[in-house]
């Protein structure tokens, strides 16, 4: 049964197509990865079958009575609400319903016979609806989905804005599972979640009895979840279905890319002979209609266009003099904004260290990175920097009132830069010209993270700290990073949930929740 059918989509932003006369249908148990490199349109797509966004063209068709769910990567939260009031909100509906029922008690006291029998009859709708719906058991279903995320250990009571943007996403997530929908749309949710967390989401999925459409660029996580793969292909514009795993899908794909240039290479050498025989025949007498018989058929041929692969980012840190040996020391180091976040932190790193940070979201991994730069101020204890320390820092996320272009953003850091220097340098992170004309805060999370990366390998450093680099990357762009990361000769101390991407990489991995008081 069809719970989804998109027909003959077509949509761009200004000259540039995202999807072109696409077709999809999502079938009731498919268990879906909708994968793609970035800026390709899949969280475009999202937000055109959930009504966000209106395509240029073509018709999207729900089944009746379906409730779709939606945890959107740019979703937002209300000041003021606290993390119950946002789980809870999952029973909106229930809540309702209580009203409603609490409403007819207050009519009761004045009802005649008639309209009594009326009102109970309602009343014994309602009761049995909320029974039904477990609703009386809410405040045990939310805690218990708090606490397979993580969230119990925030406080409940918390005001979801003082939190971090990884904290919000486990509770926006939190709320999508207890509305329990017929169809999950899920758009990079182990972004922000830590290893036990995504166990746990990964063991969740394995048993969801109903549809979801997934999009994620961690690999083991999608291929331990999903059944069919849908690929977004950048030189087509259209959706293509695969049945099984990503690892499927790149054996049949390298397959059907390869068959495409071997058709291609045979049509071009077609090509060329049937030319070279008109232009050597045309003017005989003799083979004149032998030549315009080929050119007809030169010109009724439908050519096949060359399959051109999307632009692989090339990362390469430059490198600043060597530092001193010692690059961070920490004595009692306390870290925190109005409260503190740790226990005392003694540790030091030298030169040559890779590393890596790991722990639940909110114990303070973040603020540790800021404190031992100085961009905030510890609540007690001191940090003591090394010499001669050139330093590269990549943010979790760009500023969401950012107005530039890529390309001012990159002058803006580089004003030294030629227009060209700047436009290769970007196209060398994996942006093509259309992204690198577009305002930044139009891009997509994967290619705004390119255009840091950009900043960050176009200056001299000796000591590189990364807060989450992988979040939102596509896997060559991944790839390429990690390759970067070990042909680095300089330090690095860097934030990451990917087990998958430090192995290897990582000289020690600091697991955080030791020091933390938050938990």
């Amino acid at each position: 049964m069809s719970i989804l059918n998109v027909e003959h989509l077509t949509h761009g932003f200004g000259d540039r197509a995202i999807f072109d006369d696409v077709s999809f249908r999502l079938l009731k148990g498919e268990h879906i990865g909708l994968i793609g490199a970035n800026g390709e349109g899949k969280s475009t797509f999202m937000n055109i079958i959930t009504g966000k966004l209106m395509p240029d063209e073509g018709k999207i068709e729900w089944s009746k009575n379906v409730k779709a769910g939606y945890l959107d990567q740019h979703a937002v939260l209300e000041k003021g609400m606290t993390v119950r009031d946002v789980l809870s909100s999952a029973f909106k509906p229930l809540f309702a319903m209580e009203e409603r029922m609490n409403e007819i008690y207050m009519k009761m006291g004045e009802a005649g016979e008639d309209e009594m029998n009326d009102l109970m009859e309602e009343v014994g709708t309602i009761q049995e609806l909320l029974t039904n719906h477990d609703f009386y058991l809410i405040d045990s279903k939310v805690e218990e989905v708090a606490r397979a995320l993580g969230l119990l250990d925030l406080g409940l009571d918390r005001d979801v804005t003082e939190l971090s943007g990884g904290q919000r996403t486990k509770i926006l997530l939190g709320k999508l599972l207890l509305e329990k929908p017929d169809i999950l749309l899920l758009d990079e949710p182990t972004n922000y979640l830590d290893a036990e967390h995504i166990t746990w989401l990964t063991r969740y999925l394995q048993e969801y009895e109903n549809a979801f459409i997934l999009i994620s660029h961690d690999i083991p996580f999608l291929n331990s979840v999903i059944n069919i793969i849908y690929h977004m292909d950048g030189n087509t514009h259209k959706l293509e279905r695969y049945v099984g795993d990503y690892d499927k899908f790149q054996e049949v794909y390298a397959m059907k890319k390869a068959q495409a240039e071997a058709a291609y290479n045979r049509q071009q050498q077609e090509i060329a002979e049937l030319k070279d025989f008109v232009a050597r025949n045309k003017a005989r007498v003799a083979t004149r209609n032998m030549a315009m018989s080929r050119q007809k058929k030169l010109d009724n041929m439908e050519i096949i266009e060359k399959v051109y692969d999307k632009p692989k980012p090339e990362f390469h840190f430059k490198e600043a003099r060597t530092s001193g040996k010692v690059i961070f020391e920490t004595n009692d180091l306390v870290i925190g904004y109005d409260e503190p976040l740790s226990k005392p932190i003694n540790f030091r790193m030298e030169r040559n260290d890779k590393i890596v940070l790991t722990g639940s979201n909110g114990i303070g991994k973040s603020t540790l990175l800021k404190s031992l730069l100085g961009l905030i101020k510890p609540i007690s204890g001191t940090t003591t920097r090394g010499d001669y320390l050139e330093i590269g820092y990549f943010e979790q996320e760009m500023s969401p009132d950012i107005d530039t272009t890529c390309l001012q953003e990159i002058w803006n850091e580089f004003p030294g830069f030629n227009q060209y220097e700047v436009r290769s340098a970007l196209a060398k992170c994996g942006l093509t010209t259309k992204h690198i004309e577009s305002k930044c805060k139009v891009l997509s999370g994967g290619e705004q993270a390119k255009v840091r990366l950009c900043k960050l390998i176009n200056k001299e450093s000796n000591l590189l700290v990364l807060d989450e680099p992988t979040n939102h990357l596509d896997v060559d762009a991944k790839d390429e990073l990690k390759r970067a990361l070990k042909e680095y000769k300089g330090s690095i101390i860097m934030v990451c949930h990917e087990p998958d991407f430090y192995e290897g990489l990582a000289t020690d991995v600091m697991d955080c929740s030791k020091w933390t008081t938050k938990l």
